[in-house]
């Protein structure tokens, strides 16, 4: 049996000595082949002349190395069309996700379970407004999806060959929400828990800007209840526009005189709001739509070593 690990690499040269040395040890401990798969996401430090000299000293190890920043769900998709082993693990190079825990991975794998979440345990260490935005995320879209999603659910995931074959041929999509995925495909699935470590260096690559994004690709890959909003808020907006009329009506008959100004400010100003955000809902599918219809490649690779022919997907 063999087992393939990818870790995909965003300017982590302070963090992947450590984390080669590591994960190749467990590895080397494992009983099982392996291959130790490094995708390269467009780093402009020295990441990839470090793992360019570990697949020189390692035959295990393999890599490839895009063109440009192409993202992280990009590499990760990258590193499984590559990977060659009856299981695959994909997991961060920074070290938050513990290498120690492929052993029982592995168990997992030789148990029969094809697909294996990993879901990380309350981290103290982790700021409040990440746990709250978090939390708010996966409440959302449990409730706006059809479908149900571990909450705290991470990248760090396992897949047998039999999985990973699905992600290759069928989840092919630009916009991209990779461990939502892993969770809906169905198979014989388990979940592991974990604590994250803290990062031995560097800093996060998550900007509050680019989180959002992830948030609204999401979104719209799993649910289409955001497009009937239009239509529920102008329902509320003509319940609304009648309560004001009969009012207005009231107002005329027992005083004589019409509502006032700011009466109808507000409802125009309301009216105004509800017609932007429908339009705004809408906007953000289109966009979705207009990046599948381009049809461009998910990632372009400017050099490969020891990685396996990619499947035609």
């Amino acid at each position: 049996m063999k087992l393939s690990v990818v870790a995909s690499v965003y300017n982590e040269e302070q963090e992947l000595p450590m984390f080669y040395k590591e994960t190749s040890r467990i590895l080397s401990e494992c009983g099982w082949d392996y291959e130790l798969i490094f995708v390269n996401d467009g780093s402009a430090d020295n990441s990839i002349a470090l793992i360019r000299e570990f697949a020189k000293q390692d035959p295990h190890v393999a890599y490839v190395s895009f063109s440009r920043n192409f993202g992280h769900e990009a590499a990760m998709i990258a590193g499984i069309d590559y990977a060659t082993g009856d299981g695959i693990i994909c997991m961060d190079s920074d070290l938050q996700h513990p290498p120690e825990l492929i052993p029982e991975i592995i168990g997992k794998f030789e148990g029969g379970f094809d697909v294996i979440s990993m879901v990380r345990t309350a981290n103290e260490k982790v700021s409040l407004l990440k746990k709250i935005t978090s939390k708010g995320f996966y409440q959302v879209l449990n409730t706006l999806s059809p479908l149900h999603f571990e909450e705290n659910a991470s990248d760090f995931f396992a897949l047998s060959k039999k999985a990973a074959d699905v992600l290759r041929h069928d989840y092919r999509e630009k916009v991209r929400f990779l461990r939502g995925y892993v969770q809906i495909i169905g198979f014989n699935k388990t979940t592991i828990e974990y604590e994250a470590h803290e990062r031995v260096a560097g800093s996060s690559k998550y900007s509050i800007r680019k989180l959002l994004r992830f948030s609204y690709d999401a979104l719209c890959s799993f649910s289409d209840i955001p497009l009937r909003l239009g239509i529920y808020s102008g329902f509320v907006a003509g319940l609304i526009g009648v309560i004001i009329m009969i009012y207005s009506i009231v107002q005329k008959i027992v005083y004589g005189a019409p509502a006032g100004y700011s009466t109808l400010i507000v409802v125009v100003c309301f009216m105004f709001m509800v017609t932007l955000f429908s339009i705004g809902i809408i906007g953000q599918y289109l966009s979705v739509l207009f990046l599948e219809v381009k049809d461009r490649p998910i990632y372009l690779v400017d050099e490969s070593v020891n990685a396996g022919e990619r499947d035609e997907c």
